[in-house]
Formats: structure tokens, sequence, C-alpha cells
């Protein structure tokens, strides 16, 4: 068989390569579809069969395969040890943010080793420079890249132990069989993997084929589990990087500029601040005035109490109306005028959202003249690894990073600019800290969303979708975290345009509509404004996919047909179909709802995953929706852990509901003026549904899914056409109840 990374020379006619077909995608700005859009060539004949639409990129070539094909080369480098007291050790060179993959992965060990769970331990990885692009947590990527992986390595660690053990007992390794962390003969006889973990190491053990279990002989993998680690994290034993008891570290806080990316000209006050009790050192960073002292209270009260003379950022003069003229700029023109059908026009407008994890921005460093060791919660600590050395003039083999399990991410942790920071202070300050970013820095100077305004436009006759094209204008996000090395490296390592290249390429590579409407394109273009933006959970898919489905809701409503039908009609992908058909019925979609009540319905699919969500929504304040009841099913193809599943649905649908209802930032002189989660309303208990299902699809087919960005663009299209039946009202801006209504804090 191929490696995954060979390509066939010469691809056969009429197709494209995978490698080649990315090549394209990042070498070109944007994707250019030559089609005949005259009247005779999108209307159909007659009104008995959908206007086929063409596979799109992301049909044919996904994020996540990209990454898996980046993974190839190293897939073989993971390290699973069994220890003397017979329990087996993973080393996963990936972060656990609270998506689960530590249980997940340790299921798929245990199944392998037929070991019980409670006897696998995950560690995270320190940065390994040698693995290359094996170390970098996105894309609902995980279980995608491992799975095959962490098999394969688990079964040649039990057909170690068995070798080892037939050679103790002078027994065929044929006969011999495994359970419960021991080898067992037919005559009873067994040995632990702890006493057989030593002899199983001789490099001169014979140990036959090695293949990992058949996957219809599971027994745990596919059983929904509980997390290893929710006990530890509900009773405060989880162990966070604030948690690391490093000595000499003191804590540390930095003061900031009042705009982003303003800069430090002079600190009028360094002396009285520094007589300020408990206060221990302070030095200028490239991102501020950092306080070191005994406590953070005291570094907390240091920092405020500095008076610095900042120069300007890179945003001053932005605020929420200015974006928005920029992006309406911004947005490409359409290709179809809308002359000889009839059409349906929608724009809308999604604003900046920070990711706001519950652990607030933090890292520990420790920098000495000739090396520095750094903890940090990273989802791409190779790159994080890479650019610490270089900007502290280190050799990259005297730079140690350690991973630290993350309280949360969305997509924020992709960036290492706690750990950056923290090198940089411990260097200056010559001494060990630990740095917390406030809960305000975090959401004001922290990764955000970008803010994106939408134009789309569908036209239609005989009952049939002709054409739809959707424009995408947002805020640049920054892609400087390590991704795009990927793609330029599997794009031939071809010379590309830029920031907007790799906005282009991922945007291809995730958005997708899963509809029959003729002749579609979904395109991007970025504004470049230098706000601190990151990759935020489904990345371009929420706004696009969620908005597009409000679109659909209403091209329904023009043809006269309910929006489960509808789309049940169009739908590309059987597999799609049957979660719509599934949250359909357990959702019992068209039941008569009380006035100022109504159901939404809407659907995704992404990374070779596909869900529905059906909500209800209590409307009868349209100023304070509450979605009172959801449905969701999910297809993953092979789920590892339904559980683990089900809670990155909760996830999404949480995400929807705030994002979509209240929780947005406003900008003003080029800083959020959100500064706490009293002041970005992101959803509490009391707005989440109490009725709640998440429906698990058991396993159709040999691939694994993604789950981790699924979960969000579905709800926030069906939380949306609730709310346009409930009230009359089509939205257009989200979040849809977004004032200021508290004081911000001083800047």
């Amino acid at each position: 068989m191929a490696s995954p990374t060979t390509e066939p020379a010469e691809p056969e006619a009429g197709k494209v390569g995978r490698r080649r077909f990315l090549t394209y995608l990042v070498a070109a700005p944007t994707l250019t579809v030559a089609t005949k859009l005259t009247a005779d060539a999108v209307a159909p004949a007659t009104a008995n069969a959908v206007v086929p639409t063409l596979p799109q990129p992301a049909e044919i070539l996904d994020l996540g395969d990209v990454l898996t094909l980046s993974c190839a080369p190293t897939a073989g480098m993971l390290v699973l040890e069994m220890t003397p007291d017979g329990r087996a050790r993973l080393q996963l060179p990936r972060a656990e943010v609270g998506q689960g993959i530590t249980t997940a992965t340790a299921m798929l060990v245990a199944e392998e080793l037929d070991l019980p769970l409670d006897r696998v331990d995950v560690v995270l990885s320190d940065a390994r420079t040698e693995l290359l692009f094996n170390q970098l947590t996105g894309g609902s990527n995980t279980m995608r890249s491992l799975y095959d992986p962490v098999r394969a390595t688990a079964a040649t660690a039990r057909a170690r132990m068995v070798a080892a053990a037939g050679a103790q007992w002078g027994t065929d390794a044929s006969r011999l069989s495994t359970r419960d962390g021991a080898v067992w003969a037919p005559d009873g006889r067994s040995a632990g993997y702890g006493v057989l973990a030593g002899p199983a190491s001789r490099t001169d053990l014979t140990t036959g084929t090695i293949a990992p279990k058949a996957e219809s002989a599971h027994t745990l993998v596919g059983t929904p589990t509980s997390r290893k680690d929710a006990r530890a994290m509900v009773t405060g034993k989880q162990v966070y990087t604030l948690d690391l008891d490093v000595p000499g570290a003191n804590p540390v806080m930095v003061r900031r500029p009042p705009s982003i990316n303003g800069t430090v000209q002079k600190v009028n006050n360094e002396a009285a601040v520094r007589a300020m009790p408990g206060i221990i050192d302070i030095a200028v960073v490239p991102t501020g005035v950092a306080v070191m002292a005994e406590t953070f209270g005291q570094a907390l009260d240091g920092k405020n109490a500095l008076d610095v003379t900042w120069g300007p950022g890179t945003v001053d003069g932005e605020d929420n109306e200015s974006i928005k003229k920029k992006l309406r700029g911004a947005a490409l023109p359409f290709v179809v005028p809308p002359l000889l059908t009839q059409y349906v026009d929608g724009e809308f407008d999604f604003a900046f959202a920070s990711h706001a994890p519950m652990e607030s921005n933090s890292a520990v460093a420790d920098v000495r003249e000739d090396s520095a060791t750094i903890w940090a919660g990273l989802k791409s600590p190779i790159v994080a690894k890479q650019t610490i050395a270089q900007e502290l003039g280190l050799p990259e083999n005297k730079v140690t990073v350690h991973v630290q399990q993350g309280g949360g991410s969305f997509g924020r942790r992709l960036f290492f600019d706690a750990a950056l920071e923290a090198a940089h202070i411990s260097k200056a300050m010559k001494k060990p800290v630990r740095l917390m970013w406030s809960r305000i820095d975090d959401m004001r100077h922290g990764r955000a969303r970008a803010a994106s305004f939408h134009r789309i436009r569908a036209t239609f006759a005989l009952g049939q979708v002709l054409t739809f094209e959707h424009r995408v204008a947002s805020v640049e996000t920054d892609w400087s975290h390590g991704l795009g090395e990927i793609l330029t490296a599997f794009a031939a390592k071809l010379p590309v345009g830029g920031n907007l290249s790799f906005a282009q390429t991922v945007f291809l590579l995730t958005v997708k509509s899963p509809y029959n409407f003729g002749v579609t394109t979904q395109l991007l273009n970025e504004v470049p404004l230098k706000f601190h933006t990151s990759a935020w959970r489904s990345v371009y898919s929420a706004n696009t996919r969620g908005a597009e489905e409000i679109m659909v809701d209403e091209i329904a409503a023009k043809l006269g047909k309910d929006p489960v039908a509808f789309r049940r009609e169009f739908i590309k992908e059987e597999r799609q179909r049957a979660v719509l058909d599934k949250v359909a019925e357990l959702g019992e979609w068209g039941k008569k709802m009380p006035a100022g009540f109504a159901q939404g319905v809407a659907v995704h699919g992404e990374y070779k995953s596909y869900t529905a969500c059906l909500v209800e929504l209590d409307a009868r304040d349209p100023k304070h929706p509450r979605v009172t009841k959801a449905t969701i099913a999910v297809d993953v193809g092979k789920p590892v852990n339904p559980r683990g599943i089900q809670a990155q649905m909760l996830g999404g649908l949480t995400d929807a509901i705030s994002t979509t209802l209240t929780a947005g930032l406003h900008i003003d002189k080029g800083l959020p003026l959100e500064g706490s989660y009293s002041q970005f309303h992101y959803a509490r208990q009391k707005n989440s549904p109490t009725d709640v299902q998440v429906h698990v699809m058991p396993a159709t087919g040999d691939d694994i899914g993604g789950a981790g960005e699924l979960g969000l663009p579905a709800p926030v299209g069906a939380i949306a056409n609730a709310y346009a039946r409930a009230t009359g009202i089509k939205p257009r801006s989200f979040p849809i109840t977004f004032p200021v209504d508290f004081d911000p804090f001083p800047r």
C-alpha cells in the first residue's frame, strides 16, 4: 500500500491529486470557477430534480486531511511506556484543553492492551521538534490523526508482552491470550505486564506480525465513558500552569497599553511603585510593563498604580461602526445578476467574540543565560519553542517547553503569547516568573474571533435553487501560530501571497454547503486590521454556515416549503439527511407551539462528520429570547467515546446560544470595552436549556470524523431561525441583543 503522502506520478485523466489540489488552493488568492451562467445553463428543464452542485474543495480535501497528511511522516514516533507496576503511560503529542482527548486516547490504549482503563495514564508531551508538524492541536484532528498510530503503538506493546511470555514459557505466542493486564497460557498460567515489561524490551525479541484488533472485537472503544480527569477538575486537584511549584518563580502581572499593540514610551513613577508593599521588580517588555511581587494581589496593585506614557497602537481609530463600514466595502461582488430569475438576498454582521476560556492566559518561565524552561498550556508548542529560542537568542536545544493541561481554549491556546511574554520578563528580570493575565487583560488584549460581514444571494426558478453565492468579508485572522507552515509545506513549499492565502486556504478547506443549490460559490476577503485575532471554535464555519442556514429557511419560505422538507430535498449526503431526520423525529418537528415560541432547525457537515440541531425558543420578549429545548444528532463516522462527543455538542450549543443571542465585543478607540464575564455576556446556567438530547449515530463507515468544531454552526442557524419564526423579525446582526449595558473598566 502506498504511503499516505505518496502522490501518483500521473493522476487519472480529469482528476487532480490531493497534494496538487492543495497547491492550487494555497497559490491562488481566490477559488475561480468557470461555468456557463446563462439562463439555459442554470434553469432546470423540469422541476422534478434538484440542480446538482459540483464538489467543493472541502469535499475533496478538508483541513483535517491536510493535518493528518502532515502527521504521517512522524506518526510512528509515539512513546508508550509499560511500567513495572503494570501501568501503561502514553506521551500524547497534543494539548488537552477540556476536549477529552486524554480519555479517548487512553481508551484506545486500554482496548489494544486488554488493560483496565484506570491503569492507563496519558501525559502531555513536551515540545518535540523532531515531530515536525505532528504536535499542533486544532482542526478537530486529534482523533483523526492519532486513531491508527495509537492503536498500532499499543498493539506493538501487546505483541511484545505476548512474545516475552512465550519465550519465558517455551510456548508458541499464537497460543497465548491477554486480559486484565496480563498474558495468559492455555494451562492457566499468567504473567502481568509489569513483570513482562523488562523482558519485552529486549531488542532480539521476535514478535511476528503485529496488527491492531479488529474493530468488531472492541469492547471499550465506542462505549460511553466518563472522563478520567473529571473528578480532579471538579475537586480542584487538577494541576494547571499556575498550580506548579517552580522554585523562585514569583507572581507577575503586566500593565498593558490602552489600545491594541500600543507601546511603552516612558514609565513615569517607577520609583514610587517599587516602594509599594511586596513589589520585587519592574521591567519594560515588548507588551507593556511587568511587575513582580510576593503575591498576585500585590502585583495587581503595582501594575494598576503605574503611570505610563504610551505610544499609539495599530487600530486606535477603529470602532464597531468603522469596522462594519470597511467590511461591507471589502465584500467581493456577486457573479450572477438577479435579472432572469427570482432571488433572495441577505446581509449579516457578526461581532468580534472573545475566546474567554475559564483559565486566563498564564505561563511560568525560568530563563538563564544559557537555557530556558517554559511551562504553559500550548496547542502549538514546537513553534512556541522555536520562537522563544529565536527571541531569546538561544539555541533551540537549550529551550525546554513543558505542555500543561489548559483550562479551556476554543482556539485561544494556538497562540503562545503568554509563554513568550513570560520568557521576555524572566530574561529582563533575571528571575523565574509566574505570569498571570487578569480577566480584563484576557478579554481586551487576548485573542478574539474576527468580526465579519456576509452577503448571500440565491436565485431560483420552477421550485429549484439555481445559484447560491456567499461573499464573506472578515477582519484578518492571524495564522502565524504554525498552521501556515503546514499548509505551505504540503503545497510543495510554494511561496504564497501572505496571510490572505492562508485564510483562503483554511476557508476553502473547511467551509462547504451541504446542499445541491446549482452553481455554488463561497468566497472570503479579509481586511488587514491588526487586531489580536485567532481561530475561534469552528473558525469560519460558525458565521458562514450559520448565515447560510438562515438563508435556507428564507428560500424555503419563498418556495412555500417546510424548512425540514426543503432541506431533505436538497441535501447532498445521505448521512447529512439521516441526522436531520433524527432530530426532526426526536425533537417533534412541526408540533404546535404557543404564541412567542417557535422551533428552528439547521444542519452542518465538516471534517467528515455531520450534525443537525433543532431548538425550541421562547421569544415572548424579543430582547431577551431563551432557548428552552435542544435536540442534536451527530454522526462522526466511528465514535471512540460517545460521551465525549455528546459533551462536544453541548459545548457547541452553549457557544452558539452565547454568540447568537448576547455575547460579543464592542470596539471603542481600538480596544474592546468588555473586560469581564459580567460584561461579555456568555450564556449562564439560566440561559441554558434544561432539556437537551444529543443522539450519537452508530458507526457509519471507515472514517473517523472530527467533533470539536462540528457542534457550533448548526445551532447558530437553528437559534436564529427559531427567533425569526417566533418574532417575525429576520435576524441580521449578531449577537441579536448587544447593548453596552455596563460601565467599562478604565483603560
